[in-house]
């Protein structure tokens, strides 16, 4: 019984370090050492190989990797579906994704071999392309997605986002009314920079945080440039700042959201775009066969 009980709570321990440890180190690595491995018995077999003057696409060992190659690929893309199952154990979502960086990553050398290293401007070198293509943004996904939660989460600080969005509604309605003794030009600076929307900067702007033309950076300026001041004008520059300060943490929100995002709207593409090439890749090999 004592044992039995013991068995289980080892059991828990090692599910609770299962659920703990990030995708790339799952379960010790383990699919970074089958890729290492896959990747040298496909190098050690493109060596041994025996085809004059040495192995290719066309030869029977590169039917082998291209077969492999193309396998491969089709199940890695399978992960979008995977992720919609929710699972526990060696098939978990997290083992997945693990299989899926490291087997992704030794398509670099499987498929390499695959080619015999001859490209040209055809349909075969296009599919091969689109595959690196892939896995580079792929590689991307992977540092941002380790790097920026963590970013993320240090700017807001204590606030969420619909926190961040109510303490500039706050500082902009106390803008209003302190504004109201201002002279007509000094309010016109005021009214300009409140009336610019702060969330239709392109994705240009979101990805390097630039914004030439803020309206409140300028005003500020404007304000700060300007002769003796009176309370007033006092007011609203301390205003304008706390408005600079609180617009730099939700676009700096807006550039590391639109980091993790970005290389979706390339990846999937992407791979959709290799799947069709491999699909012409792999007809075509067989139509001139």
């Amino acid at each position: 019984m004592a044992t039995a009980a013991g068995r289980k709570f080892e059991s828990d321990e090692r599910r609770r370090d299962s659920d703990h440890e990030g995708f790339l180190v799952h379960r010790r690595m383990r699919w970074f050492k089958v890729a290492i491995a896959v990747s040298l018995i496909a190098i050690l077999g493109y060596a041994l190989a025996d085809v004059k003057p040495r192995p290719n696409g066309g030869s029977w060992y590169g039917y082998t990797l291209g077969t492999a190659a193309a396998l491969l690929i089709v199940w890695l893309s399978l992960l979008g579906i995977r992720k919609r199952a929710i699972t526990r154990g060696r098939w978990s979502l997290k083992a997945w994704t693990s299989a899926h960086v490291y087997l992704g990553l030794s398509l670099i050398v499987i498929a390499t071999l695959h080619t015999g290293f001859q490209f040209g401007w055809n349909v075969h070198t296009l599919a091969y392309a689109l595959m690196m293509l892939v896995i580079g943004s792929g590689v991307y996904g992977i540092v941002v997605y380790s790097l920026l939660p963590a970013a993320l989460s240090d700017n807001r600080g204590q606030m969420t986002h619909r926190q961040m969005i109510d303490s500039l509604a706050a500082i902009d309605r106390q803008l209003e009314q302190a504004a109201q003794p201002l002279r007509r030009e000094e309010a016109d600076w005021v009214v300009a920079a409140l009336a610019q929307d702060p969330f239709a900067a392109g994705v240009v702007a979101r990805l390097t945080d630039r914004y030439p033309h803020c309206r409140t950076g300028e005003a500020f300026a404007a304000f700060s440039a300007g002769p003796a001041r009176r309370e007033a004008e006092d007011r609203v520059i301390a205003l304008l700042g706390r408005r600079m300060a609180q617009l730099r943490q939700i676009r700096r929100h807006m550039r590391l959201k639109a980091m993790l995002e970005v290389w979706l709207y390339v990846h999937v593409p992407l791979t959709i775009a290799l799947l069709a090439a491999l699909t012409a890749h792999i007809v075509s090999v067989f139509y001139y066969w």
